[in-house]
């Protein structure tokens, strides 16, 4: 199998996330959409690596399959918090980019091995 060398992109995107939450949100809202967000951007990583670490095609598109699905969460969960004014849409301009360019690399390699 080919390493594609994403897993750092993978971590990076996922520790962007959880240091953009360091500091508890003051909200109700705001603690729950920041809580889901961390566990579906981390889960998008590790499923990843799982990915990596699979023994068939069959298994390898799964493992991407739920990668997609956790990215496609956390960039629904930005979206959300940016439109209910619970984070400022200029601090995760990047960290949203770089979630959507991760979704096309999964949904391209899903294509391969589908």
């Amino acid at each position: 199998m080919k390493n594609y060398n994403l897993d750092s992109r993978f971590e990076d995107f996922a520790a962007s996330v959880v240091v953009l939450f360091k500091m508890p949100p003051i909200s109700f809202a705001a603690d729950y959409l920041a809580k889901q967000l961390i566990r579906s951007a981390c889960s998008s990583a590790l499923n990843f690596g799982e990915f990596e670490g699979a023994g068939s095609d069959k298994d390898r598109a799964n493992k991407l399959r739920i990668t997609l699905k956790e990215l496609r969460e956390s960039l629904r969960n930005f979206n959300i918090q940016v439109k209910a004014g619970l984070i400022d849409v200029n601090n995760v301009t990047a960290i949203r980019n770089e979630n959507d360019e991760l979704i096309r690399i999964v949904v391209t390699l899903i294509k391969k091995y589908s």
